[in-house]
């Protein structure tokens, strides 16, 4: 049986992602903010919620991040699996206490972030695996490294490139760095879930007038999350950019000194 962690795991895809790594016999810590929404994840896996733990962390700041990290080392000496998941649709660019957006925070640094706090239980594991959800992506952003991390000027559609183009360097990093880790990138698809309530009102009427035509399903947008974290292999981190298709995928190829730029920052803003 193995320990698998789900970063934003109350809800959508990555409620999803949970119960299927727990029907498939393997013990699951899932994260969120949402003490209610945590029960009631529990309560919807049935009989498998035994070897399920909910952890409340706040991962939109450091201290959250730090605390979250330091619950999941009172649970588990060992992580086989972790996958990220958190989100959140912030046009207005609203600042943490951090003074980060929230859109950066919860999208990208925070996943740099636990992943570094968490590495020593992931690599207590014999096949460690990192997998982070991220918008649909047919190749490698061109990152801006002097918007990051404060992105002082806010547009949503720069920061939804930079935001999931920071996921892939970082998967690429890690894969480097620590080659027992597996790490890649997942692109759901457009799936109807909670975190387009505070999209733009275009794209909410958008999502309402042809979502019912075009979305998946939370199982379709999970599938491959859960193959990546099950069975994932490879010499160097991937994309899987088309939902319920585990054989399309490609692999990531960086910029070495924009990518030392952004773990850089990362590394300064964080700490860790």
């Amino acid at each position: 049986m193995n320990t698998f962690v789900v970063a934003g795991g109350t809800s959508g895809i990555g409620r999803q992602v949970a119960r299927e790594l727990l029907d498939a016999g393997h013990r699951v810590v899932i994260l969120g903010r949402d003490k209610r929404k945590g029960e009631e994840s529990l309560e919807s896996f049935g009989p498998p919620r035994d070897r399920a733990i909910f952890l409340p962390a706040d991962l939109s700041t450091h201290d959250g991040v730090r605390d979250a990290a330091r619950q999941i080392d009172e649970v588990t000496d060992r992580i086989d699996g972790l996958a990220h998941s958190a989100a959140v649709f912030d046009a207005k660019g609203t600042r943490t206490a951090d003074g980060l957006r929230l859109f950066f925070a919860l999208g990208y640094l925070s996943r740099y972030h636990l992943t570094q706090l968490l590495l020593p239980k992931l690599l207590h594991s014999e096949r460690p695996r990192v997998i982070m959800l991220t918008a649909t992506l047919n190749q490698v952003p061109e990152l801006k490294p002097e918007l990051f991390p404060y992105f002082e000027r806010f547009g949503l559609m720069t920061a939804i490139s930079q935001v999931n183009g920071a996921c892939l360097y970082y998967a690429d990093y890690l894969a480097k760095t620590h080659p027992r880790i597996f790490a890649g990138c997942v692109t759901p698809g457009f799936v109807r879930t909670g975190l387009f309530k505070q999209a733009p009102w275009f794209i909410r009427a958008s999502v309402a007038l042809t979502g019912p035509f075009r979305a998946n399903s939370v199982e379709v947008g999970a599938r491959n999350v859960v193959q990546a974290l099950l069975s994932g292999e490879g010499s160097s981190a991937y994309v899987w950019n088309k939902a319920g298709d585990f054989d399309r995928r490609w692999p990531i190829t960086v910029d070495p000194a924009i990518q030392d730029s952004i773990i850089g920052s990362s590394r300064r803003v964080t700490g860790a």
